[in-house]
């Protein structure tokens, strides 16, 4: 038995967590495949954390919280939270419990309502395809640095990807689109979210993507979570 398999699922590699959860209820009838994005993220990580380190250990657990998030449609099925206690906050707003999640999806409820973006217009598969769309090869996510350890996981972050395709009637201007926020994971005794604060730019990033020529195109690619 390695070290990794005397570690609870939710803190071990989020393909091991998907293996362990093929009876699960999966949004799109079937689980997920992070192929490429492992791929594109072996290209494009700039922090390669050891094995063990509360780095890798933290990286693992929020990337299993967002594959789950995005692709399980019954949180009592999340395994890196504690799905009774759990609430998400971004940027001081709003607290929403899991089932919000599941049922806005995680960009309705990280962004609010600006020229650009107004998630009272979108749902949880329109807003996965749209941002799908203006990152095709994929939107990112690694840690930078983690500030405090348990029980209260304040942490650095990034989420990148480069901007190939359309973002509603924006065309693409080929830039690579970084994020960089800062995190605050309330984690119980077995390293389970309860809470988690989110504090980034939004209006930063819509700027981005909207700063390309306008055109006539606003076809849409079917896909799954923009988080791959």
């Amino acid at each position: 038995m390695t070290q990794a398999d005397n570690q609870p699922l939710w803190i071990q590699d989020r393909d091991t967590v998907i293996e362990q959860s093929a009876d699960n209820q999966w949004r799109y009838g079937t689980a997920p495949d992070y192929t490429r994005t492992n791929t594109f993220l072996k290209q494009e990580s700039k922090y390669n954390h050891a094995a063990g380190s509360l780095e890798a250990i933290v990286q693992n657990l929020v990337r299993a919280f967002e594959m789950e998030a995005s692709f399980k449609t019954k949180p009592q099925e999340w395994v890196s939270v504690v799905a009774d206690k759990f609430r998400m906050i971004t940027n001081g707003g709003q607290a929403y419990t899991a089932n919000d999640v599941v049922e806005a999806g995680t960009y309705n409820l990280f962004i609010t309502e600006t020229e650009h973006y107004n998630p009272k217009e979108e749902d949880f598969e329109s807003s996965a395809h749209l941002f799908h769309n203006a990152f095709p090869d994929g939107f990112v996510w690694e840690i930078v640095e983690v500030l405090s350890g348990p029980p209260n996981v304040t942490f650095k972050w990034r989420h990148w990807g480069t901007f190939k395709g359309q973002y509603k009637d924006f065309a693409p201007t080929g830039e690579t689109i970084e994020v960089v926020g800062i995190s605050i994971a309330r984690v119980n005794d077995e390293l389970k979210i309860e809470t988690v604060e989110h504090y980034f730019d939004t209006n930063a990033f819509l700027e981005k993507l909207t700063a390309g020529k306008k055109s006539g195109d606003n076809n849409k690619i079917e896909s799954g979570c923009p988080f791959h």
